[in-house]
């Protein structure tokens, strides 16, 4: 049997290397010849992989991407796992394999894998990533499904990714930010580092919508975030809500505001010298059983 075993023992590369030995862009390129088995499959024997982090695909680059196979052929095998006898699952490839049904292709190569669903996961989100292909959203959620569904801390993602754990972190607040500021985002109106910017925001759809209107920068949306957090602070303040200590936080403000997002509830985060409390209010019984069925799904 084809396991994850035998790339690992030969230490290759980095990054996948914890999963499948080096980058699956590079598996033929760098591996000995032969050692890896290319084998052909009609298009219609594939389907797309249900761990696929992308959500949207560029109908353009698709017909760009066809017109090259139509010449060349697909020269890169996709890479799949089995799930039944006559049907298999894209874990990375999915857009030559809809490029090659625009250039009316029949078959396209492929390498069959042994993969659990953690390592499909870990492996789709990994090829798109290095070929910067995922939105800003897209990858955040790829995060999110990693550690939700297969229990990873930031530390171990970022590990496994090669990214910082700053990165990971960054990006999953983006997943607190209100819906119209998403959309804003994944429309292109406004970039990873506007979004960021606004996480911080006391109001993020107004200064989101002021940031499109006024064509503002990233160091004037990270300004004029902080002037909102400044100001909603002395609201707090004059309305009786002082905060005890040194003043929040910014990043504290935005996990907050993310985590509150994230779960429907008002969350307060506590930093002391050593370690901090994290309280989730709750206004019914229902919300507290909600809230912990969630904690205990797995």
């Amino acid at each position: 049997m084809n396991t994850l075993e035998e790339p690992r023992k030969r230490g290759l590369g980095r990054g996948l290397s914890a999963l499948l030995g080096e980058p699956v862009a590079a598996i033929l390129k760098d591996e000995p010849e032969g050692s890896v088995p290319v084998r052909t499959l009609p298009v219609e024997k594939l389907r797309p992989g249900r761990y696929q982090p992308r959500r949207k695909f560029d109908q353009a680059a698709i017909e760009d991407l066809a017109a090259s196979l139509r010449e060349k052929g697909v020269l890169q095998p996709l890479l799949v796992r089995a799930v039944d006898e006559d049907m298999f699952e894209i874990i990375a490839g999915e857009r030559r394999w809809r490029a090659a049904q625009a250039a009316m292709l029949h078959e396209v190569p492929v390498i069959v894998r042994t993969l659990d669903d953690r390592e499909a996961l870990e492996l789709a989100l990994i090829e798109n990533l290095q070929r910067e292909d995922l939105s800003p959203l897209e990858e955040a959620d790829g995060f999110r499904r990693l550690m939700d569904e297969f229990s990873h801390t930031q530390e171990e993602l970022a590990k496994v990714l090669g990214k910082s754990r700053s990165h990971v972190a960054n990006m999953m607040r983006l997943l607190g930010l209100p819906d119209p500021v998403k959309a804003l985002l994944e429309s292109g109106h406004l970039s990873a580092g506007h979004a960021r910017a606004l996480v911080t925001a006391a109001d993020p759809v107004a200064l989101a919508r002021q940031v499109v209107e006024k064509g503002l920068n990233v160091r004037q949306t990270e300004k004029l975030a902080q002037e909102q957090g400044g100001a909603e602070r002395k609201e707090r303040k004059g309305a009786g809500g002082s905060t005890p200590g040194a003043e929040k936080d910014t990043d504290l403000i935005a996990l907050e505001r993310s985590l509150s997002n994230l779960i429907g509830l008002q969350v307060t985060i506590t930093a002391q010298s050593k370690g901090g409390d994290l309280t989730i209010h709750y206004g019914t019984l229902e919300q507290l059983d909600d809230i912990i069925a969630r904690l205990s799904k797995n």
